[in-house]
């Protein structure tokens, strides 16, 4: 089918527009929420070869159509039928694997989570495009010294490398503070001015007069600057959201201009000082000294069961939405360490979801199941490029036993990343068009043999658990 007939099947199988509430796209699939499931035929669905798989949640329904498809389909459909539609906010790809198959009610830990993932999803095209400028440049700079290129032009290809770079990174915590704001009500310009208290050259001075810095080890003080890191932002701006609501319904309209702003500041930034980015300060060191661990550890041991666990358990953390947990984590990595270890770690899980696939695609083709083969043979290839939700809920989470042994193969990359020290400069899309974003050439080859290794170990496990019966019954 064509994008336009694939289109009016799907609608046609949710029981027509009349049982359509609306609709959305995300990367790679239709959400649509439903009147009666009853009148929703999931046989037809699953059974057509275009579309990967579907994940139903109440009235909820996501058909899986893959990267680009998706979009394009779409658009087909609401071109051609008067169906409402949802404002999409959440086109980023960690957040459509944060989709959970089985979960039926939010706790409000995993509300906890999600609002914190609201802050940090719209940064990640930023978070990736800094990232690989400063790739790049320190690249470019590895080469000039070791006398590989010279000259002037390269001198100016790294100076703008590294000036895009650290627009971004730079002020870091201002971005982080005024998309807290957007998520917490608070006004965002106010959220960004708490985000830059915490990188302000006079919180140093501040810190001298009060007796709270430490001349000796500068990075030990109670109050430096960037104490408390994004955690203090963030919980900074959560009490700014509080103190502006509180002063605004005291405030008389004429006055609410200038008095609650000011206010506000003056408060939040008190707090900030004396009571925030010291006790965030502390939480923050205790985590990177807890990372560190890992990280750093000189018993090959602790690095290779840390990282083949990681890595195993990663993707059941995704499917309990646990995983916009670890958001902060990376940000507290990467302003701490220079460097992010947990993506490339966690990054090898999809690698092993492509292994456990290409093991399924051989048992289905030697046994017969075409359809098998062709949702997999149209899933793998963004499978490679770091999108794995058309392998998971496409093939791998139905049969669930490759759910296992993918994650199982994946501890193998991921042992390999942590036990060679890899750091990343950002996070974003895994699986192949990660390596650049490795810190140095060294690092990206050992992500890439984690990759391979990821890759083999998943095939190879699922290869030898996987029978007839489990292939065709799917």
């Amino acid at each position: 089918m064509d994008n336009k007939e694939l289109g009016r099947f799907i609608i046609s199988k949710l029981g027509n527009t009349a049982n359509i509430i609306d609709i959305e796209n995300c990367m790679t699939r239709l959400r649509v929420n439903v009147k009666d499931m009853t009148k929703v035929d999931q046989a037809d669905m699953k059974n057509s070869l275009d579309i990967l798989g579907l994940v139903v949640d109440g009235n909820s329904i996501q058909v899986v159509l893959g990267p680009g498809k998706a979009k394009k389909v779409y658009d087909e459909i609401i071109s051609e039928f008067d169906i409402k539609v949802q404002v999409n906010t959440d086109n980023d790809w960690e957040a459509n694997k944060a989709e959970i198959k089985s979960s039926q009610k939010q706790s409000k830990f995993k509300k906890f989570l999600k609002t914190i993932s609201a802050i940090f999803i719209p940064m990640i095209p930023a978070i990736i495009a800094a990232g690989l400028f400063n790739g790049f440049g320190s690249l470019i700079s590895q080469l000039m010294a070791d006398n590989i290129i010279a000259g002037d032009f390269w001198q100016m290809v790294l100076l703008v490398f590294k000036l895009i770079g650290g627009a971004f990174y730079a002020y870091f915590a201002v971005f982080t503070g005024v998309n807290a704001a957007k998520v917490f009500g608070a006004t965002e310009a106010l959220g960004g001015i708490v985000g830059g208290i915490t990188i302000g050259a006079n919180v140093v001075a501040i810190s001298q007069l009060i007796g709270l810095y430490n001349e000796t080890v500068p990075l030990e003080s109670i109050l430096t600057t960037g104490k408390g890191g994004i955690i203090g932002v963030i919980f900074g701006v959560w009490l700014l959201s509080k103190i502006e609501k509180f002063i605004r319904r005291k405030t008389p309209d004429v006055l609410d201009l200038i008095v609650t702003p000011f206010c506000s500041l003056l408060i939040m930034a008190l707090l900030m000082i004396f009571v925030v980015m010291p006790v965030a300060g502390f939480f923050s060191d205790a985590l990177v000294s807890a990372l560190s661990l890992l990280v750093n550890s000189a018993n090959p041991v602790i690095s290779v069961i840390s990282g083949y666990v990681l890595s195993a358990l990663f993707l059941p953390m995704v499917l309990l939405g646990l995983h916009h947990g670890l958001i902060p984590i990376y940000a507290i990595q990467l302003e701490a360490m220079g460097g992010v270890s947990l993506f490339p770690v966690l990054a090898m899980a999809g690698a092993g979801q492509v292994g456990a696939s290409i093991a399924i695609y051989l048992k289905a083709k030697k046994y017969g199941n075409k359809r098998l083969t062709q949702i997999i043979a149209g899933a793998l290839p963004s499978g490679f490029l770091g999108v794995g939700e058309p392998l998971i809920y496409g093939v791998t989470l139905p049969m669930f036993k490759p759910f296992i042994t993918a994650g199982l193969g994946a501890g193998f990359g991921g042992a390999w990343v942590m036990l060679s020290k890899v750091l990343a400069v950002a996070w974003g899309p895994s699986g192949l068009v990660a390596i650049p974003l490795m810190q140095t050439p060294a690092m990206m080859l050992n992500y890439f043999i984690g990759l391979v290794l990821a890759y083999v170990g998943g095939f190879i496990i699922t290869n030898f658990v996987i029978k007839e019966d489990d292939v065709m019954s799917v």
